[in-house]
């Protein structure tokens, strides 16, 4: 089951808030620990003086008897009304002892009367409820040269755990506030942030096959998103231009089916409106034949460019000599040339790999098209050389001048340089296009050139053996 997908600022604004907690909560978590260590290092202080000011009472002002007759003044003394103060001598009971919670002493090492109480001499403890204590034992001298009792005192951090839990609520208020304002402005900041992506968003939501000419506005979309626009209007582009190129070649397609289908039935309908001999009738269906393999060849072509385009194919290579081949199409192709009154000029030398029949198809190919187009009475040159990175073939004849846009067109499929039709060549307007998809599939190029003198020339780029590839992409 597919989990709704959650909005990209809601994640963004979460995420701003879980570092803005984590930060917010380390923050307050530091400042409460500073706030209990100094509370309870200003307490212990505040003990060790209490005790040390007792201690100088007692040497300076009073004897054991005093003591005894004065107790509330050291009650008075108390930091708190739960501390705890008693007086006593050394293995006897107490003569001032306060209290008030009755809480156990706990065992502890008395400071000499010779040497100053100090924070290490100071004791942790716990009243019944988890209360902190302070515990601290010292010796005092009565008089100049009295008897030496001990002072026992302890503080109970009650006010301190009371300041503490209030420190403690107020963090956990300052990060719930400030993960809830970050909530909220992180989701308003994103939200404005991305609008640039709804706006793209919608402008893709407007494209359709009828308007495949829309595209986003770089221009003026964010640094960021500058990349994106382009990339998605480049992919428009590809797009709409394969989109035009498959209506046109859907209408071309059409449009060769549509002349030997019509020349079929027309034909038929005709030899079938009457009785005809046998002689005729066999003219009828010699003609229909002819129609039949021409669309069995446009079928035949169709479904090559088919499996080149979509189709991963392993193609078998040999080492071919260039200057033979050449040879071999131009022999060939003689026949179709003294129709025209055409020769053929071939000079080559050296090997290429390829597989044989499909280099013989497209070399083919581009020897029928320069003898269809060229010049009555000329010459159509036919070259071949190799190299470190691969073997060249050039196929050029003498004809009219093509303009460099329209060189760029005549590998698509149905494509036509003008109206000239002639029962020797494929007249589908796919032979180029086949030699395309061959040297596509022989990891090569095949390109076109006029020259300003006249000449036509076609270049077949196949790749030396290191350079190869065996499938189509």
């Amino acid at each position: 089951m597919n989990r709704p997908s959650r909005s990209l600022a809601v994640r963004i604004a979460l995420s701003f808030a879980v570092i803005v907690c984590i930060v917010v909560g380390m923050i307050g978590a530091s400042l409460y620990h500073a706030t209990n260590r100094a509370l309870s290092t200003r307490a212990d202080y505040q003990l060790i003086a209490r005790v040390e000011h007792f201690r100088s009472l007692l040497h300076d002002l009073y004897t054991i008897k005093e003591i005894e007759a004065r107790p509330r003044l050291f009650e008075t003394m108390l930091g708190d009304r739960q501390d705890v103060i008693l007086f006593r001598r050394a293995g006897s009971g107490p003569f001032i002892y306060v209290n008030p919670e009755k809480m156990p002493l706990p065992p502890l090492d008395v400071v000499p009367v010779t040497r100053a109480i100090g924070l290490d001499d100071l004791y942790e403890g716990s009243r019944a409820d988890g209360v902190r204590m302070r515990w601290v034992g010292a010796q005092a001298r009565i008089g100049e040269n009295g008897e030496v009792v001990e002072i026992i005192a302890a503080h109970v951090m009650t006010q301190e755990a009371i300041v503490l839990s209030a420190y403690l609520k107020r963090v956990w208020i300052n990060v719930i506030g400030a993960v809830l304002v970050t909530l909220l402005l992180a989701y308003w900041v994103t939200s404005r942030g991305l609008m640039p992506l709804k706006l793209m968003a919608d402008k893709a939501a407007e494209i359709t096959p009828n308007r495949l000419s829309a595209r986003l506005d770089v221009a003026h979309a964010p640094a960021e998103l500058q990349s994106l626009a382009a990339s998605f209007n480049a992919m428009l582009d590809r797009l709409e231009h394969g989109y035009e190129r498959l209506v046109q070649f859907s209408a071309d397609l059409a449009h060769e089916l549509r002349t030997p289908i019509g020349v079929l039935v027309g034909q038929t309908q005709v030899t079938l409106a009457h009785e005809r001999s046998v002689a005729e009738y066999r003219s009828v269906l010699e003609s229909n034949l002819e129609e039949l393999e021409r669309l069995a060849r446009i079928a035949q072509n169709i479904l090559f460019l088919a499996q080149a385009d979509h189709e991963q194919q392993q193609i078998e290579r040999e080492r071919l000599d260039i200057r033979e081949a050449l040879e071999t199409i131009g022999a060939y192709f003689e026949g179709i040339a003294d129709e025209r009154r055409i020769t053929f000029d071939i000079q080559a030398e050296g090997e290429m790999l390829a597989n044989a029949i499909m280099c013989r198809r497209a070399i083919g190919n581009v020897v029928v098209n320069a003898v269809r187009y060229a010049t009555a009475g000329t010459v159509v040159r036919l070259r071949g050389y190799a190299d470190e990175q691969g073997a060249s073939i050039v196929v050029g004849n003498r004809g009219a001048h093509i303009e460099k846009e329209e060189l760029a067109k005549l590998f698509d499929r149905f494509y036509r340089g003008d109206a000239a039709r002639s029962e020797f060549t494929e007249s589908s307007g796919l032979g180029l296009s086949i030699v395309q998809a061959i040297m596509r599939l022989h990891g090569g190029v095949a390109s076109a050139e006029s020259t300003p003198d006249g000449w036509i020339e076609f270049t077949l780029r196949f790749p030396a053996a290191e350079h190869r590839r065996t499938t189509t992409p």
